[in-house]
């Protein structure tokens, strides 16, 4: 007999890391959560709402004013002309708005393509819709789109492409040449596109992100996924967004009204406030964000680690696969929690098979002061144990 697909899932290595991060009273670079980002504003719109009411089910799609917010931002920030009252849903967060959109759009056999590294989530929930996942490798440093891998994984059963764009955990931007090649894949094969795209607004140096659901060709084959989480530092908010043509936004709105129905309607007023912030503040965060990682990537190659440039997101990858210790990627976070005092993520987490061992994650959305004491902490520590 099978066994039920979260039977022999154990916990997320984020929570496992998060753990024994407190249990060690280390600094936790680990969990992607920020320190002091949060947006005052937002907080007392929040506050105003809870005390103002009402208190009820709000509509399932959301409130109307949180998605006319969010079809305003997308054009404002990406160019996207988006209909708001047939092409926007409000969900409980990113993950809900995956699972919502995977559940409505697959079915039993289907396959999916997942680009690895990859998160953590949707591999279980492509397997609970009854399909199969097939995974692509992006390789390092530089971890190019590898064009004929995606062409040979394509078979006649394959329904989907989840592209996570900016990338966690490699913080990679998708090039328009390699989004216009996935667009091609998608048009020769009929197939739609899941875009996680949650980390549109955190990328650096002067760099842009191009949605795909930019790509006037496929547009009618995009599912866009967004989270207030990441643009404004409120992960336990847990409110998300999912836009796509009223094709493929009826079946996920049907999904979301038996896996969740609505969100808290205060939370969503907040959120339709910050989104209709002024370019500054989504200006003021980027800037914010590229100090923390340039501080942080400077003090991990001080300290002696193996580090890549970093174009977006909240991490930056550290090769060690040449530790002294000569330990895989877990058995080396585990060790720098408790012996450096720093906690990270090991990256085979990210790998269906986790065979890929060489990199940790470290998250740089936090205060200056939590970013120094951590890489003085690294730096001590790498130090003692190469002596």
């Amino acid at each position: 007999m099978a066994h039920p697909v979260f039977e022999d899932i154990g916990t997320s290595i984020f929570e496992v890391m998060s753990r024994l991060a407190t249990e060690c009273k280390a600094i936790n670079l680990g969990q992607g959560f920020p320190e002091a980002l949060e947006p005052q504003e937002m907080i007392e719109a929040a506050r105003q709402a809870l005390a103002d009411g009402p208190h009820q089910y709000p509509s399932m799609m959301g409130l109307p004013t949180l998605r006319q917010a969010v079809a305003e931002n997308a054009r404002r920030f990406f160019g996207l002309e988006i209909d708001w009252e047939q092409e926007v849903l409000i969900t409980s967060g990113a993950t809900e708005a995956l699972a919502d959109s995977l559940f409505a759009l697959l079915q039993q056999g289907d396959e999916v393509i997942i680009i690895e590294p990859a998160y953590d989530s949707y591999a279980p929930i492509i397997r609970r819709a009854g399909a199969l996942p097939v995974t692509v490798r992006l390789r390092p440093p530089h971890w190019h789109l590898p064009f004929d891998a995606m062409r040979d994984v394509i078979s006649n059963k394959t329904r989907a492409i989840v592209l996570n764009n900016p990338m966690n955990p490699t913080g990679k931007v998708f090039t328009l040449e390699e989004l216009r090649f996935i667009a091609d894949l998608m048009l020769e094969h009929d197939l739609i596109a899941i875009a996680d795209e949650v980390y549109d607004h955190l990328v650096f140096d002067g760099m842009c992100h191009i949605s795909l659901l930019s790509l006037p060709e496929i547009r009618d084959r995009v599912v866009r996924i967004g989270s207030a989480g990441k643009s404004f530092s409120l992960t336990g908010w847990k409110v998300g967004y999912v836009t796509a043509d009223k094709r493929l936004l009826a079946p996920i709105m049907r999904a979301h009204q038996y896996v969740n129905f609505s969100t808290p309607p205060a939370l969503q007023a907040a959120v339709a406030a910050g989104l209709r912030f002024p370019d500054s503040y989504f200006e003021g965060l980027r800037n914010n964000l590229q100090a923390r990682r340039d501080l942080l990537l400077d003090g991990l190659r001080n300290a002696g680690l193996k580090v890549a440039n970093v174009a977006a997101t909240y991490f930056a990858l550290a090769d060690i696969g040449d530790n002294p210790f000569e330990e895989d990627d877990f058995a080396f976070s585990q060790r720098m929690t408790r012996e450096a005092g720093v906690a990270t993520i090991p990256m085979s987490f990210f790998y269906e098979n986790r065979d890929v061992i060489s990199h940790v994650r470290f998250c740089f959305a936090k205060q200056a002061d939590t970013l120094e004491e951590a890489v003085a902490r690294i730096r001590n520590w790498t130090m003692a144990t190469t002596e």
